[in-house]
């Protein structure tokens, strides 16, 4: 304002709204290149999510002895004996509270082990559950590997504390001989409802919140450019007047 009080305004510099418009443009470039990759990530959970929805709705096939990742949530069927005394309890939390689950290594017909999540117990029948014997055929769910162990915890094999399915971890702990397979298999639920462990319990969920993201970022991309015009009518008007 001048010193007399008349209210005009000071005028800017004229390099300033070519630095506005080149900020605005930054800002606008990047929140809709944000918006378009999460419209790209919807795409791809939507296939996965159909793809893995179609593996476990299939008819099981033999179990690999190497599985790649593609082959994750692939209904598989396997056969061979358990070796009960190999048993590794991991913690768990599910629909039925916290407890174990039970991993059993299991020596396949085809030559190698296979170690198998056979479902869960409540902590009171952490050692009280079935272990059948002689020869077992079974179907599940193929599952990838769980390293290192769970939120916050690391496993302690030394101590026998598990808590994550970390079968490279748990063969070693166990001594298993021979070829052992990189994955495990969460075996479907058991005849009797109230048998142990309880088989049947994986859940599978996909968190598919990119359509929110992308509306988000398309949002805010928007918010700039409506910001940008308005700041420059207003720079147009003063420079006229």
């Amino acid at each position: 304002m001048t010193a007399s009080g008349t209210g005009e305004r000071r005028r800017r510099s004229p390099a300033f709204p070519i630095g506005l418009t080149l900020i605005a443009l930054f800002f606008f470039a990047g929140f809709c290149a944000l918006g378009a990759w999460q419209i790209q990530r919807l795409s791809w959970k939507r296939d996965l999510i159909a793809r893995v929805d179609a593996r476990i709705h299939a008819r099981p096939v033999p179990a690999p002895r190497v599985a790649v990742k593609t082959d994750e949530y692939r209904r598989v069927r396997i056969s061979g004996h358990f070796l009960h005394d190999k048993a590794a309890l991991v913690q768990a939390v599910t629909v039925r509270g916290p407890g174990f689950w039970v991993l059993t290594p299991l020596a396949t017909d085809q030559g190698f082990t296979v170690i198998v999540n056979r479902g869960f117990v409540p902590p009171e029948n952490r050692k009280d559950y079935a272990r059948p014997l002689g020869e077992v055929q079974l179907a599940g769910l193929l599952r990838l590997n769980e390293p290192g162990g769970g939120f916050l915890r690391s496993n302690d094999p030394a101590a026998d504390r598990w808590y994550s399915r970390d079968v490279t971890a748990i063969g070693a702990a166990r001594g298993i001989k021979g070829p052992l397979a990189g994955y495990f298999i969460d075996a479907d639920a058991a005849c009797g409802p109230d048998s142990l462990p309880v088989g049947g319990l994986t859940v599978v969920t996909f968190p598919n919140n990119h359509l929110q993201y992308a509306v988000t970022w398309f949002v805010l991309a928007t918010m700039i450019a409506s910001a940008y015009i308005y700041v420059m009518r207003q720079e147009w008007k003063d420079r006229r007047g």
